[in-house]
């Protein structure tokens, strides 16, 4: 039976801290500065985290093994098993010729790729965040933005920084009820002062988008619509999660996104759009002509759109769109209809970890559940893709030879990618379960009054490290309540801060950097998509931070309850 010294060097908490950060920042300084491929700065990683575990912790080697071992079965499924589904999924539209309507379908509403940002990444993203989340959003609108004409780098930029917003209320609020369950608090107290955090970024998050994409100029000539989009967006997350329905927030918030956008775009017409297509042309001549074989989703890309070609017909705009609205309805039956929920859950498979379960115990006294692996064999969001999928095939009339064959090319051409999310998440559970990670959140959670400042950074940190914010409620919620407590902070703020902070740390988790590089042909240049998000990152951050902060202090009207 092993059980976590939360200081177990020295009895000094700030140097067992110190030590427990080694392997995050062996990952972040082999991507970021020594420009590894990402296998290889998760692999070492996870080598640093077994040698802290091991050497430090105390923990049996046997354990570490078997914690890591867990992780990298978390991390091919149900990670990945979402990660590959959906990109076959796009896989099938290319291979059936379908692709290109897509490019014409989206260029009918507006061709300018600044407004088609907003559009796929930050609408369109949120609800399937919404819906299904766990990475799915930033490969579907990856490859949907490759579809219309954008770089592989810029895309993948762009879905990541998009994907913040919606996360803490993703797949029907599954963080946040996770966070109450945990804590005892009501969950829909914890929503609603998620909903007094998270809206502030939702409203600026579309004039980051532009940016991204047009610089300057984009942000002069398309402001309006950024602003009108992202208030939209930000009030009816606001409105939802503190008078409607938290698990239905994000679904909400991005129909209302996505109907105040086209609305907008029926009286005003942003100027610039050609300068912003011809500066995306050249970008995809120096890209092609710098990485011609680079595979994946940019390959499919090599002109752009034909707006002269035959004029679309509504069978081909439906089909066209079909595995997206496929997509929706299967994802809203099987999380919207409670008996439907119910009966995928049930499906799950609960396997004690051979020679883990029972043997674990946390810092607190308390038998670990983490030890327990969930086979969701049916109610995982991959498996509901690969339903999607199936469907899409028959309905395009693809033979299952033709199916299944784009199924195994996309899997081998996967492979280092699925290596990579496994060794993080191999990366995590050695962490979790060693007590390293229940380390650094209690020194961080030790600045007393101080830590309503820095609460958002735990959040922040468990996500970067798991790639979920689930997990970094799952991991620290508890710590922000007892931290809240003792300083004399309201709880509800902390645990919610945690939730908040989490959403600006899913864009450098190394699982996500690496479905956003899958997703649109750019496997092995995780740190290239790192070094350019970490900035905007750290900066949304601060922001929460300093938000959090206020909260605590000369904004407490802005906590539910609050004075």
């Amino acid at each position: 039976m092993y059980t976590p010294e939360i200081a177990p060097l020295a009895d000094s908490l700030l140097w067992s801290s110190l030590v427990a950060l080694l392997p995050l920042l062996t990952i972040f300084v082999t991507l970021g500065f020594l420009k590894w491929k990402a296998h290889w700065a998760g692999l070492a990683a996870v080598v640093v985290a077994l040698i802290v575990a091991i050497f430090v912790y105390g923990m049996p080697v046997g354990l570490a093994g078997l914690s890591a071992s867990q992780g990298f079965a978390f991390g091919l499924f149900p990670i990945m098993w979402i990660v590959i589904t959906a990109i076959w999924l796009y896989e099938l539209t290319v291979k059936s010729g379908h692709f290109e309507d897509l490019r014409l379908v989206i260029n009918v509403i507006s061709d300018d790729p600044r407004v088609q940002a907003i559009l796929v990444a930050f609408c369109f993203g949120g609800l399937l965040e919404a819906l299904a989340g766990f990475g799915a959003p930033v490969a579907i609108t990856g490859v949907m933005l490759i579809a219309v004409g954008f770089t592989a780098m810029r895309a993948a930029v762009v879905v990541l920084v998009a994907n913040t917003a919606p996360v803490a209320f993703g797949a029907i609020a599954i963080p946040i009820i996770t966070a109450g369950n945990l804590t005892g608090i009501d969950y829909k107290e914890i929503g609603a002062m998620v909903g007094h955090q998270t809206p502030l970024l939702a409203a600026v998050v579309p004039l980051f988008l532009i940016f991204l994409v047009d610089g300057k100029r984009g942000l002069r000539q398309l402001w309006p619509l950024a602003l009108v989009v992202g208030i939209v967006f930000g009030a009816a997350q606001f409105v939802s999660a503190n008078y409607l329905s938290v698990e239905m927030t994000d679904i909400i918030a991005s129909l209302m996104g996505l109907a105040a956008a086209v609305i907008m775009l029926q009286f005003w017409k942003p100027v610039g759009g050609q300068d912003a297509l011809d500066k995306m042309a050249d970008e995809r001549s120096r890209e092609k002509a710098s990485a011609p074989d680079a595979g994946g989703a940019a390959a499919a890309v090599a002109t752009s759109v034909d707006t002269k070609a035959a004029p679309l017909t509504g069978k081909r705009v439906f089909m066209a769109l079909f595995p997206y609205l496929i997509v929706i309805v299967i994802f809203s039956g099987a999380k919207l209809i409670p008996v439907i929920d119910k009966w995928l859950a049930s499906t799950d498979v609960k396997i004690p970890w051979p020679g883990l379960d029972g043997n674990i115990m946390t810092a607190a006294g308390e038998l670990s559940t983490s030890t327990v692996y969930n086979f969701q064999w049916l109610s995982s969001p991959g498996t509901m893709l690969l339903v999607s999928g199936i469907i899409v095939a028959i309905v395009y009339k693809m033979t299952a030879k033709d199916a299944v064959q784009v199924f195994v090319d996309n899997v081998v051409k996967m492979r280092f990618s699925i290596l990579t999310v496994g060794l993080v998440l191999a990366l995590a559970y050695v962490m979790n379960l060693s007590g390293q990670t229940i380390t650094i959140g209690t020194w961080i959670a030790g600045t007393g009054a101080l830590f309503a400042f820095l609460s958002p950074i735990l959040g922040w940190l468990g996500t970067a490290v798991t790639g979920s914010d689930t997990s970094a409620n799952a991991l620290f919620a508890t710590l922000q309540q007892t931290a809240a407590t003792k300083a004399g902070i309201d709880p509800v703020l902390l645990v919610a801060a945690n939730s908040s902070g989490g959403v600006v740390g899913k864009m450098i988790s190394p699982q996500n950097l690496t479905i956003a590089a899958t997703a649109v042909g750019l496997l092995g240049q995780e740190a290239s998509i790192f070094r350019r998000v970490i900035w905007w990152s750290l900066g949304m951050l601060v922001v929460m931070c300093l938000l959090v902060g206020l909260q605590s202090t000369v904004l407490s009207w802005m906590v539910p309850g609050g004075a």
